[in-house]
């Protein structure tokens, strides 16, 4: 093959975001054979290693689509939830401008899984999706929402309807503290818009554990299971973060779960987004409650999840760009995709004072790791450059990927770089992944 002709089949991607998730995106799409340049708009002090940053904000389309034009870009990746619950897909889709663009992710009736609580529970509900009892209350029903609750034993978990960051849901054995709650949310506005809206839920007991599937509304491929910790402190307490950690795959998904996750959850939400007249073209992360063995699904998002996607996308032995390649051409129910016989474990270093206020600016040391690859990934999470310097610039700071042939040796490497890595009031998870490795062994 000539230069010309494997130029041909080369393509100029653009990856929107700047998190944990986008630096793992990046990093693997960077090795793909079909890549010609890789761009990320904002990007981190990460992705800067392996693309080229622009900075662009995910949220401003106009900007993107003049990058788009400007840079040939074949392939648009939307990395995080709020571009597409937003609308930046049809953006494109209706655009006379880009008909040979290539967009990963699903347009705005699609991510609305994820855009809002009380959508995805009514779409459960109608298509026999296992999930948990509820009711919807809006602004102006708060003593109705306070008379459902006074109705409900607890533990009490009450969600905020839109987007809210991963801080929108609170579990509470207070019913005090749920009716302030509720006060907070639809009355006080304490999250604004998002919590206009709130659903409430009949609280299940069980395990978490997350299924990833990439769709294209008729063929799908499954990725591997991971499990996040959401809490901020050691034995799952404290508020919740964005997420404090993961393991992938998960030691209790049998093959008796996988097969009803699959019949009962997986299924029937594709037959219910194309009954439903639903396109999607992209990920869906169902987050699900294992209840004795039988799953139940506590929530949709439109993409891929973070921290979950730096311990997912290292295990993945096929080409990423291959993948969304498939996705896009129509040949998703061709494609191969191919899994590491590994484990991955991360954990996710934190500025001091996250979920709450922290500091910004904080020179991070240590990241020049001697561990090799196949042992140990760092992802920048939130950080960026300044005076040459890698230095914080969110609450999340770091995330520490260890890889082994067990989970054992994957969660020995993650804090081995856990420890190496330095910055002024670093916190961090002890415990990830221990609650497993106590009830397999």
């Amino acid at each position: 093959m000539s230069g010309y002709q494997l130029a041909l089949l080369t393509m100029n991607i653009l990856l929107l975001g700047s998190g944990g998730r986008e630096h793992a995106m990046a990093w693997k799409l960077a090795q793909s054979s079909l890549l010609s340049l890789l761009y990320v708009a904002p990007g981190n002090a990460g992705t800067e290693q392996v693309a080229t940053n622009v900075p662009i904000d995910p949220m401003d389309f106009k900007a993107i689509d003049r990058f788009i034009r400007r840079n040939d870009i074949s392939m648009l990746v939307v990395g995080p939830e709020a571009p597409l619950v937003a609308g930046i897909v049809d953006y494109f889709q209706t655009s006379d401008k880009h008909k040979n663009l290539t967009v990963v992710g699903p347009p705005k009736a699609g991510a609305m899984l994820e855009g809002s609580k009380d959508f995805a529970k009514a779409f459960m509900v109608r298509h026999n999706i296992p999930t948990a009892a509820y009711a919807s209350f809006s602004s102006g029903q708060l003593q109705e929402a306070i008379s459902y609750l006074d109705k409900r034993k607890p533990p009490y978990v009450i969600k905020a309807d839109g987007l809210a960051a991963g801080k929108g849901v609170i579990i509470t054995e207070s019913i005090e503290e749920a009716q302030k709650c509720l006060e907070d949310m639809l009355e006080n506005a304490a999250f604004g818009e998002a919590g206009s809206k709130v659903v409430i839920e009949q609280f299940m007991d069980g395990i978490e554990v997350s299924s990833f599937i990439v769709t294209d509304g008729e063929a799908y491929r499954i990725l591997p299971s991971a499990k996040d910790y959401k809490r901020v402190s050691e034995g799952d307490v404290g508020p919740n973060t964005g997420g404090m950690g993961a393991i992938s795959p998960v030691p209790f998904v049998d093959a008796e779960f996988h097969e009803k996750t699959l019949n009962q959850i997986i299924i029937p939400t594709i037959k219910g987004l194309k009954k439903d007249n639903i396109p999607y073209n992209g990920f869906i992360f169902i987050g699900l409650m294992k209840v004795g063995s039988d799953p139940y699904v506590v929530e949709y998002n439109c993409r891929l999840g973070d921290p979950e996607s730096e311990v997912i996308l290292p295990l993945l032995k096929s080409d990423l760009l291959h993948l969304f390649d498939s996705l896009g051409s129509g040949l998703l129910s061709e494609y191969d995709l191919q899994i590491e016989d590994k484990a991955a474990a991360t954990v996710m270093l934190t500025s001091g004072g996250y979920p709450g206020g922290y500091k910004k600016g904080v020179h991070i040391k240590g990241l020049e790791t001697p561990m090799r690859e196949n042992e140990g990934l760092i992802f920048h999470s939130g950080t960026t450059k300044k005076r040459g310097k890698v230095v914080s610039d969110g609450g999340r700071v770091i995330a520490c990927t260890g890889l082994g042939n067990g989970l054992e040796q994957a969660l020995e490497r993650s804090y081995k770089l856990a420890e190496s890595i330095d910055f002024s009031e670093k916190q961090y998870r002890k415990d990830i992944g221990q609650d497993v490795l106590i009830k397999v062994s």
